[in-house]
Formats: structure tokens, sequence, C-alpha cells
């Protein structure tokens, strides 16, 4: 017992040494490269719209979905942000746009507020979303970031099925 909470005592100091960091990664002039992994919704009737990657199998049917993110630092710790991505929802092709706007308070942790939206083939309608996400970036290194997080996805469709969505996220950022 007493070397088990050694080494999680170990870990948990080299986690938070490690993270230790000069804002560089976050100073104006810098540019971020996103990937994001997303988990909510029920996979069928869940945000349509995708920038990260996804795959899901639900009743026979497969969904998945590959997009990234990129951003320009236009202050310290404030990055423009936009993103594209193509889904396939078991034969429907979705393609996805976001644009945004992301914060790092104390350049560790990260809030951002976008729009994100879809062209859905054969749809009637367009979905369009007000997306508020937070998080916690840990970095691996001067150029690398792991950010786990919480999103909030608000319908700003009347008549569209998804009218909010939660969802848990890992994104993995490239800084240069």
């Amino acid at each position: 017992m007493k070397k088990f909470l050694f080494m999680l005592v170990a870990t948990i100091g080299f986690t938070f040494t490690s993270n230790a960091q000069d804002g560089t990664q976050t100073s104006q002039g810098s540019w971020l490269i996103e990937a994001n992994t997303g988990f909510g919704g029920d996979g069928l009737t869940g945000h349509s719209a995708n920038t990260g990657f996804s795959l899901v199998s639900s009743d026979g049917s497969t969904i998945w979905g590959i997009g990234a993110e990129g951003g320009y630092f236009i202050a310290d710790d404030l990055a423009i942000k936009g993103g594209l991505g193509y889904s396939d929802y078991d034969g429907l092709n979705i393609f996805s746009y976001k644009l945004g706007a992301k914060y790092y308070v104390i350049s560790t942790i990260p809030f951002q507020l976008d729009i994100t939206g879809a062209s859905i083939q054969d749809a009637p309608e367009s979905p369009l979303w007000l997306g508020l996400q937070g998080g916690y970036a840990i970095f691996l290194s001067n150029h690398i970031s792991v950010e786990p997080g919480l999103r909030y996805n608000m319908s700003l469709n009347e008549d569209f099925t998804d009218e909010g969505i939660f969802e848990f996220r890992i994104g993995f950022a490239l800084h240069f």
C-alpha cells in the first residue's frame, strides 16, 4: 500500500511539474492545430456537425467522422479558430464547419465559444449550434498539449431535433 501511495504521489508531482510553462505556447503570433474526440449524445441523433474524430456503431449502423481545427493567437492567450470536418452517418454525407474563439486563462485553462454548422446531404435544413467548451490544457512538451474538457452545444434551429448536447472531449493540440 505504501508503495502504491508513493507511486501515486510521484506521478501527480511529475504531472504538475511537467506542466510548468512560460506561456509561449499561447503567446500572440503563435499557431494552434487541434484534433478532438467527442463523447456525447446517443450516436445516431447526437451532434451531427463534427470537426473532430468519432466512431459510433449503433443498431447495425456505423457512423464515423474526421476533422481538425486550427487557430491563430491574435493576442496572448486568445486564438481565433476555424475547423472543417466530414462525417458519414451510415451512407449520409455531412460536411461540417466551425468558427470561434478560444481563450486560455493563465495559459492553461481553455474556454471556447463557437458556431458550428453542417451541410447534410438531401436535408431540408442545415443545422447550426452555439458551442461553449471549457477544460484544462496539460502541456506534455513546449509544442504538444492534451486538453480534456466539457462542451455544450445549443441548437440555433427551431425545428431541428438536436436541442442541446453535452459532450466530454479530449483534444490533442500542436502549438507552434
